[in-house]
């Protein structure tokens, strides 16, 4: 068997036990908590985005504590703890919301892991460049919570002098993870913090080079939404510029589930007026999904870069895109964050 098998199914061995504990635990917190009056109730909004047709906006409710923020020369146990809290957490199903963009209100629901999805139909004169504030508030009352409970959210919104946006992976792409290093990987996560993971080399200056300060970075990811908190403090601390990060649920429910393709349409289809450059790279199904969303947005697509992180380059797998792909547009294998900066700039793109 290959080390990409290998790699493959040790990643879902381990995602299947992480969600049998996951799915354990919210069995015997449902059971615990429903008539009980959430002690720590609270919504985390995620950073939204909006653009011609409107703003989307997701977050969950919870009964937890915010979770610490990471310190310099802290212990593996803190990181440890921190990152259990991030995923052992009490979701609230059920709770009415009441979400404002842009001067318009949509009223909405969470589902049975506490996730909402709204899309807003703000018009682009409410949106304000580039970052327009809304807000997330429980609507009525919720098992004894009663209003004001008002969380703020970030929307990004492009300037009108962005050139192009910018669809980036995460793991592996921009954050040395190893995720075809089952073991590794795990370690990684549970005792690294937003402080002490490390970006792959010239990333952060390649990011800021071709977003120049107006064009649009939006972070999609298989990682689960519990990393949201430690990925946005990850690009804050590092110096990359800021856009939403768009996950997705441990367990899948219909506002997590989103595959990798639906939340790339998602950010095409609200920015009708912009091409993108996708960047990600060879361990997981990158070359696939861009291959794809080249071939159904025709036109509106500039790059597709692609950093090689294989443990065995000679699988085939990225070769079997390129051999086959039959557009136009540039598709890059990159050994480095310079070898996509080179041809970046001869495209005219930096």
């Amino acid at each position: 068997m290959s080390n990409r098998a290998h790699a493959y199914g040790g990643a879902m061995d381990v995602r299947r036990v992480v969600v049998a504990a996951e799915r354990a635990w919210d069995g015997a917190r449902l059971r615990r908590a429903r008539s009980r009056l959430p002690e720590h109730f609270r919504i985390e909004a995620y950073i939204g985005h909006g653009g011609p047709r409107g703003a989307v906006v997701r977050g969950r409710v919870l009964d937890n504590p915010v979770a610490s923020e990471a310190v310099d020369g802290e212990g593996v146990g803190a990181a440890v703890r921190r990152t259990l809290r991030h995923f052992l957490t009490n979701d609230l199903p059920g709770v009415p919301l009441e979400v404002r963009v842009g001067g318009t209100i949509v009223d909405t629901v969470t589902d049975a892991e506490g996730y909402f999805l709204v899309r807003v139909p703000t018009t682009p004169e409410a949106l304000e460049s580039p970052w327009t504030r809304g807000t997330v508030e429980l609507r009525g009352d919720y098992r004894g919570v009663a209003e004001p409970h008002t969380t703020p959210v970030e929307v990004s919104v492009p300037p009108a002098g962005a050139r192009f946006g910018i669809i980036s992976d995460v793991d592996d792409t921009i954050l040395q993870t190893g995720v075809q290093r089952v073991g590794r990987m795990i370690l990684q996560t549970l005792t690294g913090s937003s402080l002490t993971r490390t970006p792959f080399p010239g990333a952060v200056e390649l990011y800021r080079d071709l977003t120049a300060g107006v064009n649009p970075v939006f972070y999609v990811s298989s990682s689960p939404w519990n990393l949201h908190a430690f990925l946005v403090g990850f690009l804050r601390h590092r110096g990359f510029p800021l856009g939403p990060v768009l996950l997705r649920d441990l367990l899948g429910t219909w506002a997590g589930r989103e595959q990798k393709h639906d939340r790339i349409r998602e950010v095409l289809d609200l920015h009708p007026d912009l091409p993108f450059v996708l960047l990600g790279d060879s361990g997981e199904h990158d070359p696939e999904i861009y291959a794809d969303i080249v071939r159904e947005h025709p036109g509106r697509v500039l790059a597709v870069y692609i950093r090689e992180v294989r443990l065995d380059p000679g699988d085939g797998r990225v070769e079997k895109v390129s051999d086959t792909w039959g557009s136009d547009v540039p598709f890059v294998l990159a050994a480095d964050s310079d070898a996509v900066r080179r041809h970046a700039r001869g495209l005219g793109l930096l």
